[in-house]
């Protein structure tokens, strides 16, 4: 795979970044400056990560909010991912470009065709993250069935092989397997990237991450560990899973900074965002959610950890000043971590601190380089 225009894979820096989810709601926060899309403060997100250097832009597949029976509640302001990636796509230079897809909801054939066109717009920028299926309540709504977890994982396999095939065959073919049946298919034109665009996976079971091992190029993980060594084992793990069936695989993180002046600042902002001005309506909407397949005793420290995961908007919360934040992402490189994602608050505060205040400590620590 020829991947020599996507900065994911051919920037100079050891530790890239990215920020996720520009296009929907950034934390279940009645904070009035949480963040919620439209399209004028995306473009400008989108541009300043441009600026920056930084190398991903991860929009989040997801077709309802988090609350049921509410309709104006601003979870539910989403934009979808395609046509959010290819406008981002025209609208900055150098940024990786992502689209995240939920793969029962997104016919094999579609996506092939749809990331492609995509490709060939960010001139050879993008990556597909894509995910076996989670939230029952959005499968209800398309009507269809939400797989065992097991079973989720050979369906995605199926459908991936579909897809990097029609990325790569010199000819029309058919398939027939247990959950497709093609008949003279192909998609045209293949992607910019020779071989196909790199896939993303996060793999946050033993058998998911099995899979992402097996078949991404870049594996999510969600690290349980508390300090740099837990990381650093966690890390060599899932890597020595990929190696096994000879295989490299980058690994990225997802996380929740918040960066204020000082520490002490940082920590009041937190407690702010996430306890008096936390919306619990949908945090307890989503807990429901989150064990609804897999049931958590509650005050457990696993259902503990799952409300904090969900209070942070899904990544590791990193509180404090720049400094601070600094020596997590750095402790993170030297775990062997290859990419941080951010998801902030208010995103465009965000941005500007992550890029003005943390990046040029980062470079100071030789993990990434100064943007030419």
């Amino acid at each position: 795979m020829d991947n020599a225009t996507n900065p994911v894979f051919s920037s100079p820096n050891r530790l890239k970044l990215g920020v996720f989810g520009l296009n929907l709601l950034s934390a279940p926060s009645k904070a009035p400056e949480v963040w919620l899309p439209t399209w004028p403060n995306c473009l400008a997100a989108g541009r300043m990560i441009d600026d920056f250097g930084i190398e991903a832009i991860v929009p989040v597949a997801r077709w309802k909010g988090f609350l049921d029976d509410a309709f104006d509640h601003p979870s539910n302001e989403i934009f979808d991912v395609f046509t959010f990636a290819a406008a981002m796509a025209q609208a900055t230079a150098r940024a990786g470009i992502f689209v995240t897809t939920n793969a029962p909801t997104v016919h094999p054939l579609f996506l092939a065709k749809q990331a492609a066109t995509i490709d060939w717009i960010s001139g050879g920028r993008l990556t597909v993250n894509i995910v076996g299926g989670w939230n029952r309540r959005e499968f209800d709504a398309f009507g269809i069935d939400l797989l065992p977890h097991a079973e989720r994982y050979a369906y995605l396999g199926e459908w991936l092989g579909i897809v990097r095939s029609l990325w790569t065959a010199d000819a029309e073919f058919d398939f027939q397997g247990k959950y497709f049946n093609l008949k003279g298919a192909l998609s045209r034109p293949q992607p910019l990237q020779k071989g196909g665009v790199p896939i993303m996976n996060a793999g946050l079971s033993e058998v998911g991450n099995r899979f992402a091992a097996e078949n991404a190029d870049i594996g999510f993980l969600a690290l349980s560990g508390s300090n740099p060594e837990e990381w650093a084992h966690e890390v060599q793990a899932f890597k020595q899973l990929a190696r096994n069936v000879g295989r490299e695989i980058q690994v990225w993180v997802t996380t929740f900074p918040t960066i204020r002046d000082s520490d002490d600042e940082a920590q009041a902002y937190y407690r702010y965002v996430s306890d008096e001005m936390l919306d619990r309506a949908t945090v307890d909407n989503m807990m429901e959610m989150a064990t609804r397949e897999t049931p958590v005793e509650v005050g457990s420290a696993r259902y503990n950890s799952l409300r904090s995961a969900i209070i942070s908007g899904g990544g590791m919360p990193i509180i404090g000043s720049a400094r601070t934040v600094a020596d997590t992402f750095i402790a993170l490189s030297e775990a062997g971590v290859e990419g941080v994602i951010t998801r902030f608050v208010d995103q465009l505060d965000g941005i500007q601190r992550l890029g003005a205040q943390v990046i040029p400590l980062l470079e100071r620590a030789g993990v990434r380089v100064p943007v030419a």
